[in-house]
């Protein structure tokens, strides 16, 4: 199988990943039915444990695993949940893709597993004082269509 990764990415994301603090787990979650893009996206998430020792792999069939599925508020594949991994504890920080991350994702992707790996969000003391305050859930979805 031809790898999705070229060399001269595969440097840059070294590079990226040398500032990776903690542990991170990649959940994959695929489909054997109508899943287009499930084994391009199980590639990507492979490749890039494959360059860095912190980033583990658990690939979850949808139907078979529906359990974790629901554990980790998946309902489409291919999908991916960036969390960290604490020991033997996997911690969902509710970063998820659904879909294969190419493109431009591709660098959200990349940017979200060190922002895992660093276990902080990054948002400033204001936004967090301001979530802190939220009186009832907020689900927040961010949709992206490649061009």
């Amino acid at each position: 199988m031809e790898k999705l990764l070229n060399e001269q990415v595969i440097d840059q994301v070294k590079q990226v990943f040398a500032q990776m603090k903690e542990p991170v787990q990649l959940l994959f979650f695929g489909s054997r039915e109508n899943c287009d893009y499930c084994a391009e996206a199980r590639q990507l998430l492979e490749e890039l444990a494959a360059v860095e020792e912190k980033i583990g792999v658990t690939v979850y069939d949808l139907q078979d695993n529906a359990d974790v599925a629901a554990q980790f508020n998946v309902d489409k594949a291919p999908a991916i949940v960036v969390a960290a991994k604490d020991g033997d504890q996997i911690v969902n920080y509710g970063v998820q893709y659904a879909g294969i991350p190419s493109g431009h994702e591709f660098g959200v992707l990349i940017n979200d597993i060190l922002l895992v790996s660093g276990r902080d969000s990054g948002l400033s003391k204001a936004v967090r004082d301001f979530l802190k305050h939220l009186e009832k859930p907020l689900h927040l979805q961010v949709f992206v269509t490649p061009t």
